[in-house]
């Protein structure tokens, strides 16, 4: 959909009558119910598939939508919302079991917009991420909850300071500016994770998520990386440092979108607080470790940030459609963002895909990678750009092309395999040359100097 069609298009979704579902809130057992429900209603449209257990057994369930469930299209790309991460912050998780709902019965009646949208992109949605924690705040009831009260997971650790630390690595690795993206996880990485983080670092390195969401409380500001100050003296909330990345316009453009299309958020005075635009650099809020946001940028391709949707962490179910009201619009412009920029296929020369090439924009350090069939996603801003694809064993290439405002310009690379020219072959000298005196001469590899990593 053309940018310049989308703010009639959301003035005409806001009129429009909303999905015939009620207003509570959902214990472990109804929020199944409801995403096998929809599933049930759009068969050919979604499906729900698990990412793994919590520490007491509860599946992560995620309901995907899409023209051919369960396949991932070439040139088509993959988003995610990711609610209820602390388990007593629970507006995401009823927002999205709405979304689900509102997306289907969009789609049964023929809207256009919704549509398009499940036509061009795979959307994965999990209501849940911490359906233990959700579960003891439940039973204390939104009238007598603790702030704390169900936040952490069984295991009382906080999911969103749970993921491996990547953001020191890049800060503190030899150079204050080190890598900045694909950055490896640490080798006993599984032993220092919950489940639940466990389940999700495995199903964000099984899908190229190109942008993302994850649905908080406690507040109404929608926050971007970095969510880790550069400088550690800076560890009390008090001490703030704004803490860009080098996609911080665009981030500050995806904040903006849903900022915009959300009922009051963009006003900036909500809960006490006051954010222009209604948006924040996370480490100018507040500096946050081992955090879920940067954790995407820094080891995937996916952009993601952080929305905090309401002052109170466990509203009560009178205020639920109100609230859905305010959100539904920018629920569905912020899908939409995921079509910007530029997109592609790396191929060799016989048109295969390569997986796995690094797509670098000169002046923007920071880079993606193609998926497993050689396509690839980048978001950027209107602008002109020099892209170069690049892969082990090929020639890189490098184009320029200009980014518009609506739909991402296609810009396909097709790499060379590179030529490596044999050194040429030594004459016999009519010497003989025993073992020994082979081992002698011969340098292993990886132990010349300068060639180690």
């Amino acid at each position: 959909m053309a940018r310049g069609l989308r703010p009639l298009a959301g003035a005409l979704l806001l009129l429009e009558v909303a999905a015939a579902v009620s207003f509570v809130h959902h214990r472990y057992e109804e929020m199944v119910q409801a995403l096998f429900r929809v599933q049930s209603e759009c068969p050919y449209v979604s499906r729900v598939y698990s990412i793994g257990r919590s520490v007491e057994g509860r599946h992560l369930y995620v309901l995907e939508f899409s023209d051919y469930p369960g396949i991932h299209e070439p040139l088509e790309p993959e988003f995610k919302y990711v609610g209820n991460m602390h388990g007593n912050e629970v507006l995401g998780r009823e927002l999205l079991l709405q979304l689900s709902e509102f997306l289907c019965e969009e789609y049964r009646r023929g809207s256009e917009r919704v549509t398009r949208l499940l036509h061009d992109t795979r959307i994965h949605i999990m209501p849940s991420m911490n359906p233990d924690g959700y579960e003891v705040a439940a039973k204390q009831g939104p009238d007598s909850i603790g702030y704390l009260t169900g936040r952490n997971n069984a295991n009382g650790v906080d999911l969103n300071r749970n993921f491996p630390d990547l953001n020191t690595f890049m800060y503190y690795s030899g150079e204050i500016s080190g890598p900045n993206h694909h950055i490896p996880l640490p080798d006993n990485w599984k032993s220092q994770v919950e489940p639940e983080t466990l389940a999700v670092i495995q199903w964000i390195g099984s899908y190229n998520f190109v942008l993302s969401a994850n649905l908080h409380g406690g507040a109404v500001v929608a926050n971007y990386p970095y969510d880790k100050s550069q400088d550690q003296r800076f560890r009390s909330h008090r001490r703030t440092v704004n803490t860009p990345t080098p996609d911080d316009k665009l981030f500050q453009k995806l904040a903006k979108t849903y900022s915009y299309a959300h009922g009051w958020m963009h006003r900036g005075w909500n809960c006490g607080d006051y954010f222009a635009d209604g948006i924040t650099n996370g480490a100018s809020w507040y500096s946050l470790s081992k955090g879920m946001q940067d954790f995407n940028y820094l080891y995937t391709n996916c952009f993601e940030i952080t929305l905090e949707l309401s002052c109170n962490k466990f509203p009560p179910e009178k205020d639920l459609e109100r609230q859905w009201m305010a959100n539904r619009e920018a629920l569905v412009a912020f899908i939409e963002e995921i079509h910007q920029g530029i997109k592609g296929m790396v191929s060799d020369e016989n048109n295969n895909g390569i997986a796995g090439a690094v797509i670098s924009v000169q002046g923007i350090s920071h880079d993606v990678t193609s998926g497993d069939m050689g396509d690839y996603f980048r978001l950027l801003l209107p602008g002109t750009y020099t892209v170069t694809a690049s892969a082990e064993g090929y020639q890189p290439q490098t184009v320029t092309t200009t980014v518009g405002p609506a739909e991402p310009s296609l810009v396909h690379f097709q790499l060379k395999q590179d030529v490596v020219r044999k050194p040429p072959e030594r004459k016999a000298s009519g010497t003989r040359t025993n073992n020994k005196t082979l081992q002698k001469k011969v340098v292993p590899r990886a132990t010349r100097r300068g060639t180690q990593r």
